[in-house]
């Protein structure tokens, strides 16, 4: 059937960098099971031939492939202004019903539909968290460019209410929406047989994950700590982590095996606007040693173990005591599935139909706002 038979698209930006990639595949086949086709436009990098297969499986999705820099990485500016004109291009052609933007600064951009910024993480927040103070002046670029796509937005939201407040915080008032959940499916994670080892996952060089800390625990557990994820930045920088078992990056399926086997999660991360790993794990039927941190309290409630990030002997000491404790292991691996299991892709997909429709619904635009003209001129 060709395009002009169809509904108009969504046009939804992605990156295979880090969770985006997941959330995305995650929302595009529920948007696909309701109906709804999706022009998905992936940046950051090039995906690989097993990141477009699993493209491929999705349905009503078309993809459209970059590798322009995120506005993040080194030296972007160039790089962003060109993927504007490349995604101004690619609506002028497929007439979308909505612009959904998984990075900030094209919000800036004048569209010719309404405009959803969902903001994902953010440098400046980042800083706050993991340095305790904002980033230097070589960010000023960065934060500028964000609060311009954050008011030119037609409506903004986040995975958790503490990073859209965070947002606000840091770059001031834009038309924010309630906050949307994201979501995993319970089908393609469940609890096997569980192994005495501690699981960790994600962006291994990340500091914000405090990786470091348990590498420098591990010597003294009586259990070994696995670690999936790129332990490389996109830089190159490498972290050192020599007392960790790497995985190195893995599948969605081989992580899920991992998971399934885990008797432990742990992320006692500085920073995590959600987290979609621990998600996994609680699905999983792991036990749960996370951050103490407002947004992974307000995903978790009672419902994980929470440790102080920077203190890495009660860091130690949560691990191993559930490493003696079988039955409390267990106790917490059940109310993490239970929890996880209320964060289901259909739930995430339906919230986001009902934002996109109130923007459909003939709320005003904020086209004033955005600029004709491109914005990175500054940057």
């Amino acid at each position: 059937m060709t395009r002009h038979h169809r509904a108009r698209p969504i046009l939804m930006t992605t990156d295979p960098i880090g969770g985006v990639w997941s959330y995305s595949l995650d929302l595009c086949r529920e948007l696909g099971h309701c109906g709804v086709d999706v022009a998905l436009a992936s940046m950051g990098r090039r995906l690989t031939e097993h990141e477009r297969a699993r493209v491929r499986t999705l349905p009503r999705v078309e993809l459209f492939e970059s590798a322009f820099k995120l506005e993040w990485m080194a030296d972007p500016w160039r790089d962003v202004a060109a993927a504007g004109e490349w995604l101004r291009g690619l609506a002028a052609r497929l007439e979308p019903s909505v612009i959904h933007l998984n990075q900030y600064s094209h919000g800036a951009l004048a569209w010719n539909a309404p405009c959803l910024v969902v903001g994902h993480s953010c440098v400046c927040s980042w800083f706050e968290a993991v340095k305790g103070s904002p980033p230097g002046g070589d960010w000023r670029n960065y934060k500028l460019m964000v609060a311009r796509g954050l008011c030119g937005a037609d409506a903004v939201t986040a995975p958790s209410g503490w990073l859209l407040a965070q947002l606000k915080n840091i770059y001031g008032d834009f038309a924010a929406a309630a906050p949307v959940y994201n979501g995993r499916d319970p089908a393609r994670f469940a609890p096997a047989a569980k192994e005495n080892f501690i699981l960790a996952a994600g962006r291994l060089w990340d500091e914000a994950k405090n990786i470091a800390t348990l590498n420098a625990l591990a010597p003294r557990l009586r259990w070994p700590i696995y670690a999936a994820g790129d332990s490389a930045s996109p830089d190159g920088e490498l972290s050192l982590l020599e007392h960790l078992r790497l995985l190195g990056r893995v599948s969605d399926t081989i992580l899920g095996g991992w998971m399934s086997r885990a008797a432990i999660f742990v992320l006692p991360a500085r920073y995590e606007p959600f987290g979609l790993a621990a998600m996994e794990a609680g699905l999983s039927g792991c036990a749960l040693v996370l951050g103490d941190i407002p947004s992974l309290r307000e995903i978790w409630g009672d419902a994980a173990l929470f440790v102080a990030p920077d203190d890495p002997d009660e860091i130690g000491a949560a691990l191993a005591a559930l490493i003696a404790d079988v039955a409390l292991r267990r106790r917490l691996a059940r109310h993490a599935r239970r929890r996880a299991k209320q964060f289901t892709p259909r739930r995430m997909a339906r919230a986001y139909l009902a934002l996109y429709r109130s923007m459909l619904g003939g709320a005003a635009t904020n086209a004033e706002t955005r600029l004709e003209l491109s914005p990175w001129s500054a940057a």
